[in-house]
């Protein structure tokens, strides 16, 4: 990966505002060669994941795996790390708050 200082490319800085989300797109004799598009840090993560040949085929060998062999349920998971099972029945407590009633109370 490359990066460059938007201050260093003064021909495209007027085009890329902080805020903007609209993609830019940069061409060479009216051919798209590249385009700019709008991204945070997790973004820019997601892109050069998706891009890598070395991550593509990390994740191609566990497709191909999971399809010839099969996986593992989160119990048999839990029992591999030597974690207790996961207790059934019990409702999991709502971190949201409950709902007033007409008179103020919950």
């Amino acid at each position: 990966m490359k990066a460059i200082e938007l201050s260093e490319v003064s021909a495209l800085a007027p085009h890329i505002q902080p805020g903007c989300d609209m993609p830019l797109l940069l061409t060479d004799h009216g051919q798209v060669v590249a385009a700019i598009v709008p991204a945070d840090q997790h973004d820019a993560e997601s892109m050069l994941l998706s891009i890598n040949p070395t991550f593509q085929a990390i994740l191609e060998r566990s497709r191909t795996r999971l399809e010839t062999e099969g996986g593992l349920s989160s119990e048999q998971v839990r029992m591999r790390l030597g974690l207790s099972p996961k207790r059934q029945g019990r409702a999991r407590r709502s971190t949201r708050p409950r709902p007033r009633g007409r008179s103020g109370k919950a």
